[in-house]
């Protein structure tokens, strides 16, 4: 077996171990994990949560802004102003990981598949991975940042920006502003609950509210497979007349 061959199986069987370690010893009750972040509340336990929440690792931030922006507007401990930006670098923390762990560990494994026997199998190659990278290099912005937007594909987004090689600057800068956005409304749907809900009920409404912010999101993702649908429909009758004149 080549060494780079080991070396890569090494890399991933401790990054699943580290994840199934985080998996089983994380609490997993919202409950506990709210009272817990209740009574440690500081910028670095937002930070801390929202890179969390922005890598691999499964953890829903809606239980990390809203809250601080609700005891902020309550105590005046902290500046939501400064939460949003905090969140958002702890969002940027995490999403780095995943690029560079794409970068590093993915690109390698998904080339090796192109190239095997089973990947050609399946009508993968070399080059064809090449034309997706290139096609996410041309789109991968707007991609980035809207990807930062929709429930479930936050946490995922940055895995094509690092297989593609998307220029770092870039995704730094997409995913800063794509995830500035939803903290700044996760924010304030917390300011606006502590102007109106008791504290004992914070969590009820939290929960409440997040359906839709999440049908929002999902509504968005739709709203874009329907343009891009639209798009490719609308260009492909000129394309045929093109041919049609020819």
């Amino acid at each position: 077996m080549k060494k780079d061959t080991i070396q890569l199986i090494v890399i991933l069987a401790v990054l699943a171990a580290v994840v199934v370690a985080i998996v089983l010893f994380m609490p997993h009750d919202i409950v506990t994990i709210y009272n817990w972040y209740k009574e440690h509340l500081t910028y670095g336990t937002v930070l801390l949560l929202m890179a969390i929440e922005s890598s691999f690792i499964p953890f829903p931030s809606e239980v990390v802004i809203p809250p601080a922006a609700y005891f902020a507007a309550r105590n005046g401990d902290l500046n939501i102003i400064m939460i949003v930006l905090i969140a958002t670098l702890g969002a940027l923390l995490g999403a780095v990981i995943n690029y560079v762990l794409s970068l590093l560990i993915g690109r390698p494994v998904v080339y090796a598949f192109a190239n095997s026997r089973i990947g050609h199998m399946c009508l993968i190659d070399a080059e064809k991975v090449q034309k997706a990278e290139a096609y996410f290099d041309r789109h991968g912005a707007i991609s980035t940042f809207l990807g930062r937007l929709i429930p479930a594909i936050r946490q995922l987004i940055s895995i094509p920006a690092g297989l593609s090689r998307m220029n770092f600057g870039t995704f730094v800068l997409f995913t800063s502003l794509g995830a500035g956005i939803w903290n700044a409304v996760l924010a304030g749907l917390g300011y606006w609950l502590s102007q109106h809900f008791p504290e004992d009920q914070l969590l009820a409404q939290l929960e409440h509210y997040n359906r839709y912010l999440s049908w929002a999101g999902y509504a968005l993702a739709i709203f874009i497979v329907l343009f891009l649908a639209y798009q490719a429909i609308r260009k492909r009758p000129a394309s045929q007349q093109i041919d049609t004149n020819s």
